[in-house]
């Protein structure tokens, strides 16, 4: 009886290993996420649930002349916000609200600019950029902001590459030589090229309203096939994508790689959740002030938002 393994008892010494690396790598990938000044310590605003700010950075600093022209993203002296979304979580419904980067705000200390100025008034990542942007956000739909998410264009095809390329039903062919992208009509695959070049392009009809729809659902998409068990428990994805993360995500203090994994699996609640745009009353882009209210409100309440508060 001696001589006979004890199968159960090295089992569980190999998953108590399995979760001592798991845990491990876990850290590690938190320890080399780069953190921003984000959160102001002296914020009045008060909400119900969780705010994140998640912002898509146009800095090209981080990508080499020929990733550039691959990806036509032009000089690296930019420095605007050219995404932002707001997610909301609770015990409401997942809400994903794009606020058109073009619209018209107060900048504190600033005046009235377009909000994705915000950030470069505040002097870019080193000089409280992001806290800025956070100010403005913050002073405009009356949400507190928990956790601040900025992802950079490097960042976006780190993920799609470590990922296997994302899946997506594409409405209309589009092709704009600006943004290096020519893609058909059809559900297909899209590799970091062509997501990216989907994500930036406002070389449609509908213009920068149906470019913020096109970025909700890729990122919806991305995050969804990000938190997949394909994903997750394959180490050739996982390994490649947490460690593309950590060289290409910036984050507020407070946040940790085990948020941006919570931030993950909320997306996948979209599906039964509210996907929106701020209501706007024109194409400066001026929001529509009491249907904009209306919505934030819903959100600070932890409520679903009323249909007639959904913009554009």
């Amino acid at each position: 009886m001696r001589g006979r393994p004890r199968w159960g008892r090295r089992l569980g010494l190999a998953l108590l290993a399995l979760l001592v690396a798991v845990a491990g790598f876990a850290v590690y990938v938190d320890g080399t996420l780069a953190r921003v000044p984000a959160l102001p310590s002296d914020s009045e605003a008060s909400s119900e649930g969780t705010n994140w700010l998640i912002v898509g950075s146009d800095s090209r600093a981080n990508l080499t002349a020929e990733q550039r022209k691959e990806y036509a993203t032009g000089d690296p002296e930019s420095e605007l916000t050219d995404t932002i979304m707001l997610l909301h979580t609770g015990s409401g419904p997942t809400t994903l609200v794009s606020i058109p980067r073009d619209s018209i705000v107060d900048i504190p200390g600033k005046g009235r600019h377009k909000i994705n100025s915000a950030y470069g008034r505040g002097g870019g990542a080193d000089g409280g950029g992001p806290e800025l942007l956070v100010r403005t956000v913050e002073n405009a739909t009356g949400l507190r902001i928990d956790h601040y998410v900025e992802i950079g264009f490097l960042g976006i095809v780190s993920v799609v590459d470590a990922v296997g390329g994302v899946e997506m039903c594409v409405p209309e062919a589009i092709k704009d030589p600006k943004a290096a992208l020519d893609i058909k009509a059809g559900c297909q695959t899209l590799d970091q090229a062509t997501a990216l070049g989907y994500v930036r392009t406002r070389a449609t009809a509908s213009s920068d309203f149906g470019r913020v729809e096109r970025q909700r659902a890729f990122i919806s998409a991305l995050l969804d096939k990000a938190t997949s068990p394909s994903t997750l428990f394959n180490p050739f994805r996982i390994v490649p994508l947490a460690t593309g993360l950590s060289s290409s995500v910036a984050v507020d203090g407070g946040t940790h790689v085990w948020h941006l994994a919570q931030l993950g699996l909320a997306m996948r609640g979209l599906s039964d959740g509210v996907s929106t745009t701020v209501p706007v009353r024109d194409g400066a882009v001026n929001w529509d002030r009491t249907r904009a209210k209306a919505l934030f409100d819903a959100l600070a309440a932890d409520e679903r938002p009323p249909e007639n508060a959904l913009g554009p």
